[in-house]
């Protein structure tokens, strides 16, 4: 782990998608960070300690998901397979399948094993097995305002956790999609999923990751960055350690699936793009139903002081 000095910092960005806006001056007490994020040898000496079954390790109860085909009420997980040819970009069930037999264990589904992939992310992991490792390791999950402030790497206001360019002099310094998203890879940065958590160069904190390669949890439930902004504006003053909404105030009316509550993810991934979904930066932020795991999906620890 590394220390994060506490301070102020301008989070969120007008420059990019509405939910990150307005930018606004935070501060946050100093902390503890893992460099990395948990990797799958990491996670799986946790496995072994307690015995622990993830989300996707075991079957849906039928009562939590009326209407639903028993039959698909097994374990798995999502899991991004790309379509054979170009599609609309308006259907992420176009990319997104529902994998029976997906997990840590089998991150690209039934048949594939972690071998190759001790080193890199867990996924597949839902927010309460990210808890749970988080307590075995006598840790716990970040804040928004925690992870971006880490994120940024002590650039305060830049677009990426390396300056204002994507990539500097054709340099690559994260693992996210190139090519036309989601049917061609041109896999320019060397990875077709995930990389190794050091693969790519470390921020100005000496963190790795937290730029593309997986999504993150943190512990904040999801609102517009507007929002949050509204408790700022009341307050008339630098909020110090800010929080997300409430549990209630997360759910997507829209959502059936959200109904359980969505926690903010940061980071960006893997499948991130400059054509579909620039959130390859500390800024960014995305709603997750805390009752859903994808191949895409990790997490990183904190320690307070």
């Amino acid at each position: 782990m590394v220390w994060i000095p506490g301070g102020t910092f301008q989070m969120g960005s007008a420059r990019f998608y509405p939910e990150e806006a307005p930018p606004r001056q935070v501060a946050v007490d100093g902390f503890w960070i893992d460099v990395v994020p948990v990797t799958n040898a990491e996670f799986a000496r946790f496995v072994a300690a307690t015995g622990y079954r993830t989300f996707a390790e075991t079957a849906p109860d039928p009562q939590d998901y009326p209407g639903v085909d028993i039959e698909l009420l097994q374990p798995g997980s999502l899991l991004f397979v790309p379509p054979p040819g170009q599609v609309s970009l308006d259907d992420p069930g176009r990319w997104w399948t529902w994998c029976i037999g997906a997990d840590w264990r089998h991150p690209y589904g039934p048949g594939s094993s972690l071998n190759g992939l001790d080193d890199h992310p867990v996924v597949h992991v839902a927010h309460a097995d990210a808890c749970a490792y988080a307590n075995w390791a006598g840790k716990t999950l970040p804040t928004e305002a925690e992870w971006e402030r880490a994120g940024r790497g002590g650039l305060d206001g830049k677009d990426y956790a390396w300056g204002d360019e994507l990539a500097p002099g054709g340099r690559l310094l994260a693992n996210y999609w190139q090519g036309r998203f989601p049917w061609e890879n041109t896999l320019d940065d060397g990875w077709l999923r995930t990389s190794p958590v050091s693969a790519f160069p470390a921020n100005g904190y000496g963190l790795h990751d937290m730029i593309g390669n997986v999504w993150e949890w943190t512990d904040d439930w999801y609102v517009p960055g507007a929002r949050l902004a509204t408790k700022v504006s009341r307050c008339g003053c630098t909020p110090r350690n800010p929080r997300g909404g409430a549990q209630h105030e997360s759910a997507d009316p829209n959502d059936a699936s959200a109904r359980l509550g969505r926690r903010v993810l940061k980071g960006g991934s893997h499948l991130c793009s400059p054509d579909y979904c620039q959130r390859y930066r500390p800024a960014a932020r995305f709603p997750q139903a805390i009752d859903s795991t994808t191949s895409h999906i990790g997490f990183r620890c904190i320690k307070r002081d």
